[in-house]
């Protein structure tokens, strides 16, 4: 629940619109909703800044429907990573009862629904190649979810380093750049050396045998000789896309 969502049902007690008992009902839940095998954050966009997002690999499907039912009815918005396609069709059966739709990434398994309409700032996500897509449209999708404009580079890493050329006017308009790179995971040193946008770095398990499931890579980004650069874990495409979003809405509120 948002912030303006509780002002909207204090104001509505204070007028004489909703009765004391029936705004404790709807404000009963926080900080959290007990669901029995989950307690579902509902104040964590209030405490955090970024709503509960569900992450759906390794939960039973009808777990995944209870979450997101509970979040949609609070919140009236939905986030769910790592999610199979089947999934999908059930979140959207259940957004239809809510008369929302549910969007579906299928390269990176996003799903979301009562994303914020008003986008903010620029974030640029760049990808070194097509098969690091999958960690890069992670990023963007939760970036522009929780209300950042994203825009996407992709297949620009360095065995054909000239492709990234062409980025310049992105590379200058962006406020904040995601870098996701397998392999050797030289991109984001590269793209650091000629930028002082901030810079996230997103290793990939892309790779062959000595990548080791791309900690190669994560090595390569820790130990870049570019300061300043930010490192998230193997994959991590979300943790990339919400501190974007929280470097881009700080720059854009200065």
């Amino acid at each position: 629940m948002e912030a303006s969502q509780i002002k909207k049902i204090l104001d509505s007690v204070k007028s004489g619109k909703t009765a004391v008992k029936d705004a404790l009902d709807r404000l009963k839940q926080l900080p959290f909703e007990d669901i029995g095998f989950a307690k579902v954050d509902h104040h964590r966009e209030l405490r955090h800044g970024i709503p509960e997002v569900i992450f759906a690999e390794g939960k039973e499907p009808k777990d995944i429907v209870a979450i997101a039912g509970s979040m949609l009815r609070k919140s009236g918005k939905l986030l769910i990573t790592r999610a199979a396609k089947t999934i999908y069709r059930d979140i959207d059966t259940l957004c239809r009862k809510h008369k929302m739709k549910a969007k579906y990434f299928e390269r990176s398994g996003v799903i979301m629904a009562g994303e914020t309409g008003r986008k903010r700032g620029m974030i640029a996500v760049f990808c070194a190649g097509t098969s690091d897509i999958p960690v890069a449209e992670e990023a963007l999708a939760t970036a522009s979810f929780l209300g950042s404009k994203t825009e996407a580079v992709f297949d620009v890493g360095v065995a054909g380093l000239h492709r990234l050329f062409d980025a310049k006017e992105i590379l200058s308009k962006a406020k904040v750049l995601i870098v996701v790179a397998g392999m050797e995971g030289a991109l984001p040193s590269v793209i650091g050396g000629i930028t002082d946008k901030p810079v996230i770095a997103v290793p990939t398990s892309v790779g062959y045998g000595t990548s080791l499931g791309g900690i190669t890579a994560l090595f390569a980004m820790l130990n870049s000789c570019v300061p300043g650069i930010a490192v998230m874990n193997i994959d991590n495409g979300f943790g990339a896309g919400v501190l974007a979003h929280k470097i881009n809405s700080f720059t854009v509120n200065r």
